[in-house]
């Protein structure tokens, strides 16, 4: 699926706020007739976008995945839309199956706002240092414990995550970050993002940020940038 999340609440149903989950149950409600509950790949906060969202369900509907497609496109609102549909195995869960998600992060560093890109990026004005920001960026690539990198552990878990890609680039005025892990911690790359910009500040060193990773204490980094720059990019899994 691909949604613009500005107008809701996250990609969770919520009681008495719109949600993508909200949006798409009640879609194949109208299609089906019937009351069916998702699943998706990665909870998304309020205001966060996605490109590649997975979502499973099961369903009784006499519905070909063609038909799937196009009924549930019909039925949601113009901001989401599924991309594709295939059937899969009944034990196929979009989160615990997943091998790796791609997040991308988008930063308008201008010092006028921009209409288009409004709800779409973070405006930061004033100078960015790409080339320092990219190098500390870097440094995340591997397996570390990104306790420091969020806001928020559930109890008995483990904060050590894998990291196969981080980079920072930059397009005229746009600013991207990508980032590509087997999983992440709430609001993990929101407060990566929200540290980047202080190393390319200058107001953070590259051995202050490395030391992040060391130090391993929740909100030790930050802050946590707006979600309205964020984007679920892609989730892969293994077959």
């Amino acid at each position: 699926m691909e949604y613009d999340g500005t107008r809701y609440a996250g990609s969770q149903r919520q009681p008495k706020e719109p949600t993508i989950q909200g949006e798409l149950e009640e879609a194949l409600y109208k299609l089906t007739g019937t009351h069916i509950k998702v699943s998706t790949a990665g909870r998304t906060d309020s205001g966060t976008h996605a490109f590649g969202q997975v979502v499973s369900f099961t369903t009784t509907a006499n519905l070909d995945s063609r038909a799937f497609v196009f009924g549930l496109n019909h039925f949601l609102p113009d901001d989401i839309v599924v991309k594709n549909a295939e059937t899969v195995s009944a034990d196929f869960d979009p989160r615990r199956d997943a091998v790796l998600r791609e997040y991308v992060y988008c930063i308008i560093n201008s010092d006028n706002r921009s209409p288009v890109w409004r709800n779409r990026a973070y405006q930061v004005p004033g100078t960015l240092d790409v080339e320092l920001m990219n190098e500390a960026a870097k440094m995340l690539i591997g397996t570390y414990d990104f306790a420091s990198f969020t806001t928020e552990i559930d109890e008995g878990k483990s904060s050590r995550r894998i990291v196969y890609e981080s980079e920072v680039s930059q397009e005229k005025d746009i600013i991207r970050y990508r980032i590509v892990a087997n999983s992440f911690l709430r609001h993990m790359v929101r407060v990566i993002v929200g540290t980047l910009i202080r190393v390319g500040k200058k107001t953070m060193s590259l051995d202050e940020f490395k030391a992040l990773l060391d130090y391993a204490e929740i909100s030790k980094a930050g802050p946590v940038a707006p979600a309205c720059g964020l984007y679920l990019n892609r989730v892969e899994y293994s077959n």
